[in-house]
């Protein structure tokens, strides 16, 4: 019985998490699509996408039905956050980097979504870290192609690097046995707080230059 109370527990807590997740997400979405002028369907589809994308994939690569399809709460969520953004973007975009501050914390909540999820299926170490980041950053791969940019994670600061070691740490802190709630909080913690210094500091891998990208630099 205690098992099974646990386990309710933990679903029970992913789940909020996952929603809170793809209530981030979606106005990162939403927004990109105030950036080409769509409508508010077109911007409710790319906000959907975005929340969605990445834990789709998530899900087939598991072998598992796509999450949303059993619960329409995240239709609705993508929705709240259309209206959310609607009504409250002239203060938001006042808000000093409050878009930076939703996407980063988005991204460390679907890294611990998806670690969670492979770890319960049962997958090696290297999959939860895999399963994790590709929950992060899918749905912003998605978005920046939809509206035909170069997706986030070729060109900013340590996107994808901040999800692997987001992930690693969910792997480590599993294996010292700590509790779910506290995993969750350093998981996301780390992820946001990579993005912050990165930020912060510019911090970014070497790019790779083509000979053409030289020879006009000199």
């Amino acid at each position: 019985m205690d098992f099974i109370l646990s386990l309710l527990y933990k679903i029970r807590y992913v789940e909020i998490i996952e929603f809170l997740g793809t209530f981030a997400f979606a106005i990162s979405g939403i927004r990109g699509a105030a950036t080409k002028n769509c409508d508010w369907f077109g911007a409710y589809v790319l906000g959907f996408v975005t929340a969605v994308g990445g834990g789709t994939l998530r899900d087939l690569l598991l072998n598992q039905t796509p999450f949303w399809l059993h619960n329409g709460f995240y239709a609705l969520c993508s929705f709240f956050a259309l209206i959310f953004y609607i009504f409250l973007r002239e203060h938001l975009n006042h808000l000093n980097r409050f878009f930076f501050w939703s996407d980063s914390i988005g991204l460390g909540l679907f890294v611990f979504v998806g670690a969670q999820k492979a770890m319960v299926a049962g997958y090696s170490f290297w999959v939860v870290i895999t399963m994790g980041t590709i929950t992060g950053i899918m749905g912003g791969i998605m978005r920046d192609t939809l509206l035909n940019r170069i997706p986030v994670i070729f060109k900013r600061e340590l996107y994808a690097f901040s999800c692997i070691v987001g992930g690693s740490t969910f792997v480590i802190l599993n294996w010292l046995r700590f509790e779910l709630p506290l995993i969750s909080l350093l998981t996301v913690g780390i992820v946001v707080f990579i993005r912050f210094v990165a930020d912060r500091w510019n911090l970014q891998f070497p790019r790779l230059k083509s000979e053409t990208i030289r020879q006009r630099e000199n």
